[in-house]
């Protein structure tokens, strides 16, 4: 959810920022330049501890976090395929700025966009996890990886590791399943590694 809301936002700032550039551009970009000044996870934490913990503030705080992510890519294609030749056709025939974004350029920008939210998807799961682990992701009795990592702790220390091995193992194995699935994405829908 933090993902899909994150590209959604992200993308549409990007798209925006791209095609029409001057001012707008500036406006955003800057505003995404103050957002990642903060690292991701700082940031996050900061959110949610204003905001208070749960599930669905924790998801909101991971989605401000990564919209800066999409919106630059974003961005870069759009000012890459604003000045194509479709797009000047469709300019000299009177379509409006809005039409040629979503209808030619938004298109276009889908590749990179799926593969980055793939990889997205790697990070929201690590953030999400660390709230957990700090408190401030799903509250008990909801289970949350990040939260057994941290309720695990005192079984670690009693010689039980087997308690934190799993929920840890759990969250590696996700994280390396979107991002390897994001590279293979990648492979098939980047038009420059194709032989």
């Amino acid at each position: 959810v933090s993902v899909a809301l994150s590209v959604s936002i992200g993308a549409t700032i990007g798209l925006v920022a791209g095609y029409l550039g001057g001012w707008v551009d500036s406006i955003f970009m800057r505003l995404m330049d103050v957002i990642l000044s903060f690292p991701s996870l700082l940031l996050a934490v900061a959110i949610v501890t204003v905001s208070g913990p749960s599930l669905r503030n924790g998801m909101i705080a991971v989605a401000i976090t990564q919209i800066p992510v999409f919106a630059r890519l974003a961005r870069s294609m759009a000012i890459s395929i604003r000045n194509t030749e479709y797009v000047t056709a469709a300019r000299s025939v009177g379509t409006r700025s809005g039409g040629i974004v979503f209808r030619h350029v938004l298109p276009n920008s889908l590749a990179p966009l799926i593969v980055q939210s793939t990889l997205g998807l790697g990070t929201a799961v690590i953030e999400t996890a660390a709230l957990g682990f700090l408190g401030l992701g799903q509250q008990p009795p909801f289970p949350e990886l990040g939260k057994m990592l941290a309720d695990s702790q005192q079984s670690l220390a009693s010689g039980k590791w087997w308690v934190m091995l799993f929920p840890g193992v759990t969250i590696i194995l996700i994280v390396l399943g979107f991002n390897l699935f994001g590279d293979g994405l990648r492979d098939v829908l980047d038009p420059r590694l194709k032989k």
